[in-house]
């Protein structure tokens, strides 16, 4: 006897961004995978369902017949459709393993501690949110969409749809290493040739290929306090033995660096996350001490192109002429943090090594994620954004610096030239966990400085407050929010805050 689906299996979510005939597909096709349809089982005719969801009919003939060409689906006659018989994704008989097996102990098998990794909160639903002073998310209103859509289109074009389909092997694509040669690195003052290049997936993926190949057990790491909790973990996940530097108003300070140190990883334009700047006398008794001692230097040259207050020093590496300097940047901040698209600029014989170890992670970053952002960074796309980002984070900025004083909330530390977030220190015994969850009844988020300190268990009463994210207009109420929060807090220190949830 032949079985029928049923017509309620399929919703239409009109808010959801994806197109009706792909809603239709994707219904079909994830119950197939699922098994909840079997094979054969005859769908509802288009006239029917097409009523049901108050939809084209011509949209439902449209979805069957892609899933007809999908091997999903198998057409009877001109109107009738049904599963097909043999469908992608269905398990052959007998591939099923055997019932009552013991589970894997995985906490067993799994010899890496993560507990180490501390990472920023950041709630994938922030944008329903009215008041998110995240750092490092986008505001698409700033973003040339239409650019960006042109440039993958070029990137689609067959005589580069054919590069970039092919197998790249450990090889980046020649126009993105070029511009980034040609106008990337000398605006922080840096002269490299391609094979000193190697394009990563974001920061954090160059930050790995370093630590894997610069540390082994017994090697000392030194990294700042507070420090990006990404650095952090990445040194205590290698084997290293990691020291800390208590970085002050000018970074770190190089006269601290216990003896014995094999390499030093800093933020030294933007300290990650106070923002200060480390002054050039500085940097260059950094660099002595690294001749001197013969240690290497691991520079991560985070959000310069954000200045509107003052231009950017000149990087570290600007300065390295004895290729003690590896240096890591990238593009997920500049244009969308899910680019994830980066890269480290290091002597040739080093970039040799990191290509073959990131050949066996993940062979190379998408080619044709690679020449959209070649494109789009070539035709001048990238520049008019940067150019809108300034103008409107300084508005923001100028605001949000006068809303914060207002309120009598206390600057830690902000960017000389500009950047995205203010580093904010509370009254003492506050605890910026707990701040960070009291914050979202009121449909508030901020980030808790304590994942910055990866030595300390104590409560911590610094934060990050971005305004990347955030539309202007909603900058003061959302600091008096911030601020009434704070109060409430300090009002009764040990009472314990349960999630919320923004109004």
């Amino acid at each position: 006897m032949q079985t029928h689906v049923s017509e309620t299996i399929f919703f239409i979510d009109r808010e959801s961004g994806l197109g009706l005939q792909a809603q239709l597909r994707e219904t079909v096709a994830s119950a197939v995978v699922a098994g909840r349809i079997q094979p054969g089982a005859q769908l509802p005719s288009t006239r029917r369902l097409a009523a049901y969801l108050h939809i084209s009919r011509i949209t439902v003939t449209l979805a069957y017949q892609e899933l007809v060409s999908q091997g999903y689906v198998e057409a009877v006659d001109r109107s009738s459709y049904r599963i097909a018989r043999n469908p992608p994704g269905r398990s052959l008989e007998g591939e099923r393993p055997a019932s009552g097996a013991p589970p894997v102990d995985w906490t067993r098998k799994v010899t890496m501690d993560f507990s180490v990794v501390r990472q920023v909160e950041k709630p994938l639903d922030w944008r329903r949110y009215p008041y998110p002073f995240l750092y490092g998310q986008m505001d698409p209103t700033l973003f040339d969409l239409n650019g960006w859509r042109d440039c993958a289109r070029r990137a689609l074009a067959r005589e580069d749809f054919i590069l970039m389909a092919s197998d790249f092997a450990a090889a980046d694509d020649v126009r993105l290493v070029n511009y980034i040669c040609s106008r990337t690195l000398p605006r922080r003052g840096i002269k490299a040739n391609p094979d000193e290049i190697l394009v990563t997936v974001g920061a954090q993926n160059a930050l790995w290929i370093v630590t894997r190949l610069i540390l082994e057990n017994g090697a000392t790491a030194v990294c700042e306090n507070p420090c990006h909790p990404d650095i952090s973990a990445s040194l205590l996940l290698s084997g290293a033995h990691v020291a800390t530097v208590d970085v002050d108003g000018e970074g770190l300070p190089p006269d601290e660096l216990p003896e014995g140190t094999d390499a030093v990883f800093v933020t030294p334009s933007h300290h990650s996350p106070t923002g200060a700047t480390m002054p050039i006398d500085r940097r260059v008794r950094l660099l002595q001490a690294a001749t001197e001692k013969d240690f290497i230097i691991v520079e991560d040259d985070y959000e310069f192109e954000i200045s509107f207050l003052a231009p950017p020093s000149p990087a570290l590496k600007a300065f390295d002429t004895a290729g003690r300097v590896l240096y890591i940047g990238s593009f997920s901040k500049s244009l969308f943090p899910g680019l994830r698209l980066g890269y480290l600029v290091a002597p040739a014989p080093f970039i040799r090594k990191a290509r073959a170890m990131r050949s066996l992670m993940l062979r190379h970053p998408p080619g044709h994620l690679q020449r959209t952002a070649a494109y789009f960074l070539a035709l001048g796309h990238y520049d008019a954004v940067l150019h809108r980002m300034r103008t409107e984070y300084h508005k923001r900025h100028v605001l949000m610096a006068e809303s914060l004083q207002r309120e009598g909330l206390a600057v830690a530390g902000a960017s000389a030239f500009g950047g995205t977030s203010f580093w904010m220190e509370g009254p003492k015994g506050l605890d910026a966990d707990r701040l960070v969850q009291e914050l979202r009844h009121d449909g508030v988020l901020v980030e808790s400085g304590s994942p910055f300190f990866p030595r300390s268990d104590a409560p911590c009463r610094f934060f990050r407050m971005g305004y990347s994210s955030i539309p202007r207009e909603n900058i003061p109420e959302g600091i008096a929010r911030v601020r009434a929060g704070i109060d409430r807090l300090m009002e009764r220190p040990n009472v314990a805050v349960q999630d919320g949830v923004a109004n």
